[in-house]
């Protein structure tokens, strides 16, 4: 990142300047011109404008950060402000740290953000995030206010100081932008908001106002430029202060004496008395002081300084100090510091006496020259006599030099100058100032009567002696530091003490100028620098102002100091404005003359120019025409030549087109099999490419395949996991099963027990009387039943393969839709498992209901059968007597209807059972060969076939019924 320095006018680059690595955001130029400060995010750069050479730089730690860093007005100090709160002031020739703020408190802590300080530099302003203001006094160096912006204000973007040309450089109005985009101004002793200017709808971005406080210039937030008016906005700016001024009427019977002042101290002006020509009486204008000291408050100066003080410590050090040698200035002159007048001079341009000074005046520094020219410009147009003075170049010169960076308090200085130390010197123009060069010989003469006598007999007056060192302010024959130092005695002063020093440099200077015989020696000593202690001739001044006579004194004749008026610059026309309006008539007759006689030279010379061009050419044409013709003859022969080398030419040129054909398919043969071998190898490159494809897609998918193998074997382990799982608790569900049928088996085998010795004791009471008859029953009877046994037992395998089958064909359905759906359901699986148990649950409470009501069932079923038997006994005891011969056929009735022995029927539920055994026995088998991962269904099927099984282990209990 550059900096670059342009010149307004010209609009030329001056210098750019190099250092910053970051953007700059800030620049800040001391109120001298000669130094500036640039402020990016890391550094601060100290700039030296006469040279445009980087003096210093302020580097610090990136964690800290620089929020601004800026000069204070009207002084040399230098304020840097950090993001952590932190606020140095810098000595700005030997950067020496002169004191640090101390922290504000924690109660309104917050990160400063934006600035601001009053042109007298006393108060320092800070903002940032917050709506509160802090105010700093930086000469007692502590927070003095904390003023609470309204409630809508959360975030401070700019402020500034609004100018009032009344308060002396204390600022009371400060200008606030906040986050709203709305500018309050406030009066910070007051608190009082006494105006704002922009909207929510409208927000400013970026706000200015002008050096003299009348406009602010605006850049809205919608890009448009708004300027407003201060005296519009508000009354409450540049109210002028309550009179000081009383009047002070005189005694009624008082006799005034015609040498008494008679003076009337009002608020406005002073009025003077007549002056006698015999007497010149000083007037000043008196200002009443609130503690009654006329004098010290004469004294005082506009920036708090004191003239009487001033002069004590100049001639105690015999120059001020040179860090506050330009502000001391300021003050003694009195600068008014008019922006707007000045700016109407610099705009009217370059004025027309000067528009070749360079050629005058060479100067080598192009920055310097500009700022001369448009010094010299601005003075010519204040008042026309400086457009005429050949001296005022060299009487600038030195004040350009000093204040180059600072045209406005240059112009205003030379201005200063011209009208109090130069008072009389324009009356007898274009000559030199007869009369001030008359008092410095009536003042030589008095005081040094020996060198004047040499003056007069080698002729040199005093236009040689005395008017070279006024014209040029002493510049010629001082080194810079010895002309400060003088200046310093002469602003001072007096207007005179300027003529008196030209007396005392002579007499200081009497040795070398009482050997001086020739004139050309006196005007080389006048106008080249000579080994002068300038220390004594400033003290040969003051001894000259205290014994001059008052007859001859130039104090009698000079009036007194007189400060430039603010706003416009007085009216300079102290000079014979008959002859200026000659001269200037004069001057613009003669440029007129001087135009007419170069248009009219000009046409002469274009007029000759054109007969000398005609004859040139005249000549030229003929001598064109000859060497033509022998050019037309040479051409001819040449041509008959080129005739014949054409004709070898295309010989040659027809063998050369043969051969280069003959190249030229050669090369397009090459260049078609190059074609062909690029396709060839873009196409191997395709098909490599594809083959590198292919085989990144094969390795993808086979770690996509050798991923899902290693993840259906992780769900085979659980799978198998789960299998065993099942597999115990279906075991532990079937042994439970099988030890509640072993008990109930036990139980009914008790019982058939019981039954078979109760039947066996009905068949014992026959047993004896019909054993004969028996038997053949029996026979009979085993034999059909075996024959009804064997039929249902065929009749029931049949039935249970169709059953087996028609089941093994739904399983086989299911598992097949299992297995489709079996990837699908595995995350139901554990809930359909509780809503399966719960079910079971269910199932299991309702199955032992029915099997309560099937045991009260069985339970009237052995009532019944007990009351059948002791029936059946007491009617075979009663048959036993009656019925002996016809046994078989009764048998045979009773075979017919349905009424069999107990023994065959035993027999018959005996065969059932095993059947049943046998067919439970085989489901196992078939169900432990399922698939793992259909072990969930299984277990229903089991669960379902065991409660199957359960119910036709109670046919017989439902049979005997």
């Amino acid at each position: 990142t550059f900096l670059t320095c342009v010149e307004t006018v010209t609009k030329e680059l001056v210098s750019w300047m190099r250092g910053h690595e970051s953007s700059v955001f800030s620049i800040s130029v001391h109120a001298s011109g000669r130094y500036a400060i640039t402020t990016s995010s890391d550094t601060a750069q100290l700039w030296d404008l006469d040279t445009f050479q980087r003096k210093r730089k302020l580097n610090i730690l990136q964690s800290v950060g620089i929020q601004k860093v800026f000069f204070l007005p009207l002084s040399n100090t230098i304020l840097s402000c950090f993001k952590d709160n932190s606020i140095f002031a810098w000595e700005c020739d030997t950067l020496f740290c002169k004191y640090q703020l101390p922290a504000p408190p924690e109660s309104s802590s917050i990160l400063y953000k934006v600035f601001a300080v009053t042109r007298d530099g006393r108060i320092l302003a800070a903002g940032g995030k917050s709506n509160h203001l802090h105010l700093w006094c930086l000469e007692a160096k502590q927070l003095f206010r904390i003023i609470q912006m309204p409630t809508k204000v959360r975030a401070i973007r700019h402020l500034e100081f609004l100018p009032d040309n009344f308060d002396a450089g204390s600022n009371q109005v400060l200008g606030v932008l906040s986050q709203d985009g709305i500018m309050r101004f406030v009066n910070i002793q007051t608190c009082k908001l006494l105006f704002e200017i922009g909207s929510l709808d409208e927000g400013i971005s970026s706000s200015v106002i002008s050096p003299h406080g009348r406009y602010i210039a605006s850049i809205m937030e919608n890009g448009s430029l708004n300027i407003y008016s201060v005296q519009t906005l508000t009354k409450e700016i540049n109210k002028p202060p309550p009179p000081l001024v009383k009047v002070i009427e005189d005694l009624p019977k008082r006799k005034v004496n015609s040498g008494d002042l008679k003076m009337k101290v009002t608020s406005g002006r002073v009025q003077r008395p007549a002056k006698s020509r015999e007497n010149k009486i000083q007037t000043r204008i008196l200002k009443q002081d609130l503690t009654g000291h006329f004098e010290n408050k004469e004294n005082e100066l506009s920036d708090g300084l004191n003239k009487k003080r001033l002069q004590v410590l100049l001639k105690g050090y015999g120059e001020y100090p040179t860090k506050y040698r330009m502000f001391i200035w300021r003050s003694l002159l009195q600068l008014p510091e008019n922006h707007t007048a000045f700016s109407n001079l610099i705009d009217k341009g370059i004025h027309g006496a000067f528009l070749n000074l360079q050629k005058t005046y060479p100067i080598k520094s192009r920055k310097l020259l500009r700022v001369l020219q448009r010094t010299l410009s601005a003075l010519a147009h204040w008042s026309t006599i400086f457009s005429d003075t050949p001296y005022l170049p060299l009487l600038a010169f030195p004040f350009v030099k000093l204040f180059q960076n600072n045209q406005l308090i240059c112009f205003e200085v030379v201005a200063t100058l011209i009208i109090n130390w130069c008072q009389h010197w324009f009356e007898y123009f274009p000559n030199p100032p007869i009369n001030i060069l008359s008092m410095i010989e009536n003042v030589l003469a008095f005081h040094d009567k020996e060198l004047l006598r040499h003056f007069i007999d080698h002729d040199i007056t005093s236009q040689l002696y005395a008017w070279p060192l006024l014209e040029t302010v002493f510049s010629e024959v001082l080194t810079r530091e010895e002309w400060l130092k003088l200046f310093d005695n002469v602003f001072s002063n007096h207007p005179s003490f300027l003529l008196m020093t030209v007396v005392a440099y002579n007499i200081c200077s009497r040795a070398p100028l009482l050997n001086c015989d020739l004139k050309d020696d006196f005007e080389y000593f006048f106008h080249h620098r000579n080994n002068l202690d300038i220390s004594a001739v400033i003290k040969e001044v003051y001894r000259l102002m205290d014994t001059t006579p008052t007859d001859i004194h130039p104090d009698s004749m000079l009036d007194a100091f007189v400060a430039l008026t603010k706003g416009q610059y007085p009216v300079f026309n102290q000079y014979p404005k008959f002859i200026v309006d000659y001269q200037t008539q004069e001057r613009e007759r003669i440029r007129k003359d001087e135009l007419d006689y170069l248009r009219e030279r000009q046409t002469v010379e274009d007029m000759q120019a054109e007969v000398d061009q005609q004859r040139v050419e005249d000549e030229a044409w003929y001598q064109k025409q000859e060497q033509l013709r022998k050019a037309e003859e040479t051409r001819r022969e040449m041509l008959l030549q080129e005739e014949e080398k054409m004709i070898q030419q295309r010989e040659r040129l027809a063998a050369v087109k043969r051969e280069l054909k003959v190249k030229e398919m050669h090369l397009q043969e090459a260049a078609r099999r190059r074609l062909l071998q690029l396709q060839q190898n873009q196409r191997e490159m395709e098909l490599r490419r594809l083959d590198d494809e292919i085989e990144r897609k094969v390795h993808m998918r086979d770690r996509e395949i050798a991923a899902t193998a290693k993840d259906l074997e992780m769900r085979h382990l659980e799978l198998e996991s789960q299998k065993r799982l099942y597999e115990k608790n279906l075991t532990r569900n079937q042994d439970a099963v099988a030890k509640e049928m072993r008990e109930d088996a036990d139980a009914y085998r008790r019982k058939v027990d019981l039954e078979e010795h109760t039947f066996h004791r009905l068949i014992g009471t026959d047993q004896t009387q019909n054993q004969i008859t028996q038997k053949l029953i029996e026979e009979n009877l085993a034999k059909a039943e075996q024959t009804c046994l064997n039929t249902d037992w065929h009749i029931q395998a049949l039935h249970k393969q169709r059953c087996h089958d028609l089941h093994r064909n739904e399983c086989y359905q299911e598992v097949a839709k299992l297995l489709r759906k079996n990837r699908r359901k595995e995350t139901e699986i554990l809930n359909a498992m509780r809503e399966r148990e719960a079910e079971k649950w269910k199932e299991a409470e309702e199955k032992d209901f029915h099997l309560k009501s099937e045991k009260k069932a069985s339970a009237l079923s052995d009532a019944s059968r007990k009351w059948f038997l002791e029936k059946e006994i007491n009617d075979a005891l009663h048959a036993q007597h009656t019925c002996n011969k016809v046994v078989p056929r009764c048998q045979n009735e009773c075979v017919a209807s349905g009424c069999l022995p107990r023994n065959s029927e035993l027999d018959h539920i005996s065969a059932v059972e095993s059947s049943t055994q046998i067919s439970l026995n085989q489901r196992k088998a078939y169900w432990d060969s399922m698939e793992p991962d259909l072990m969930e269904r299984v277990r229903n099927l089991r669960q379902r076939l065991a409660t199957q099984a359960r119910n036709r282990c109670q046919m017989p209990h439902l049979l005997a019924a």
